[in-house]
């Protein structure tokens, strides 16, 4: 008879591919005595991640692979995993090598020892943890970061940036409808998701230097974890994709207003001339700029893709300010010359327009 499952452990990942046996053979040696599954869950790797999880799958069927086609992001591919399994108990750890997995049977123990304890955290920033070889400027923003999530947090909570924890099994399947999977902080939209505080206990461990692959942080990231933190500050008055689109449109105008004085002003084109590249310089701006940022997890990749949508999105904002003027222009008349008015609704119906319809038509067909 096959003995009960104890725990599966998530490894998110994107071009890990040199790290993948090395963590297995670790996680082997971590895990001795206890029943366990590893789910490799990987954004469709250049570098043959997945691949590389599959051949040692096949000799080792606790390992399993989920490759994500057309997906990209952290917090969902944990998300996914962490809903992918029958254990009790699941934890997440990093591709990277780069947390400490001889810390999970301690961490299977506490939850083990405690019914009531729901989650436990790897923590760099308690008592006998560390953040290992990182330089001052890391130490620094990994501060302001904590100090930010501790603004949304509904728990004293010292390392709510970390990546490196388990959970049981129901409370993650409880949560999963309210999480928001943005950015790479899956354990902050957790700890904010539940409508109750979360029982939590923080393990120490110290953080490694990485020796295979590349680093994922970059200023995209740095973004997007801005951007989970909007979300749950202010997401539900104006949700974040849609705040995200409008900032973006905003840069656009000023994209639009040093184009057409340097066409005008500069080089003595005529105003109607001008006017109609700024527009489609703004509209290219903006396009680009909203395919990296606002919608990140459905960017359009490759030439045809990203044409067909340039095309998609200059249309749809044509008909936006044919929307936007024409709203103005009624309202006008009606408010018998209230231009100031008259003129912001219909810059916000132009802004409603060309975000849902380029939802719909530039970023949701691929």
């Amino acid at each position: 008879m096959t003995a009960l499952l104890d725990l599966a452990v998530v490894v998110p990942t994107f071009n890990e591919r040199g790290n993948v046996a090395t963590l297995v053979a670790k996680l082997d040696q971590a895990l001795a005595g206890l029943e366990w599954e590893m789910i490799f869950v990987d954004d469709d790797s250049p570098d043959g991640t997945a691949s590389a999880a599959r051949e040692i799958a096949r000799i080792d069927r606790r390992v399993r692979v989920i490759q994500r086609i057309g997906r990209r992001g952290l917090s969902t591919a944990c998300i996914e995993g962490m809903c992918a399994t029958a254990a009790p108990l699941v934890a997440v750890i990093d591709g990277d090598l780069q947390h400490d997995e001889t810390l999970l049977p301690g961490m299977v123990a506490a939850l083990r020892r405690d019914a009531a304890l729901e989650v436990v955290v790897g923590s760099r920033f308690v008592a006998g943890g560390g953040t290992g070889e990182w330089d001052r400027d890391r130490v620094a923003k990994s501060a302001l970061a904590t100090r930010l999530a501790r603004r949304v947090l509904k728990a004293d909570l010292a390392d709510p940036m970390s990546g490196f924890f388990m959970i049981r099994s129901d409370v993650i399947r409880g949560l999963a409808p309210r999480l928001k999977g943005i950015g790479f902080k899956i354990l902050l939209d957790i700890m904010t998701a539940s409508p109750r505080p979360i029982a939590f206990v923080e393990l120490p461990y110290t953080f490694r230097v990485r020796t295979e692959g590349e680093s994922k942080l970059d200023h995209v990231v740095a973004m997007e974890y801005l951007i989970a933190l909007y979300d749950r500050m202010f997401g539900k008055a104006v949700p974040v994709r849609f705040a995200m689109f409008s900032a973006i449109g905003v840069l656009g105008l000023a994209v639009h207003m040093a184009v057409l004085w340097l066409l005008f002003r500069g080089a003595g084109s005529s105003f109607i001339a001008g006017t109609i590249v700024a527009t489609f310089a703004a509209m290219t701006f903006n396009f680009f700029l909203n395919n990296t940022l606002t919608y990140r997890d459905r960017r359009l990749k490759g030439a045809r893709a990203l044409l067909d949508g340039w095309v998609a999105f200059c249309v749809v904002c044509s008909i936006g300010a044919v929307a936007n003027i024409g709203v103005a222009a009624f309202l006008h008349d009606v408010r018998d010359g209230a231009w100031a008015a008259s003129a912001m609704v219909g810059v916000l119906v132009g802004a409603v327009w060309n975000y849902a319809l380029s939802s719909r038509f530039t970023w949701g067909r691929y």
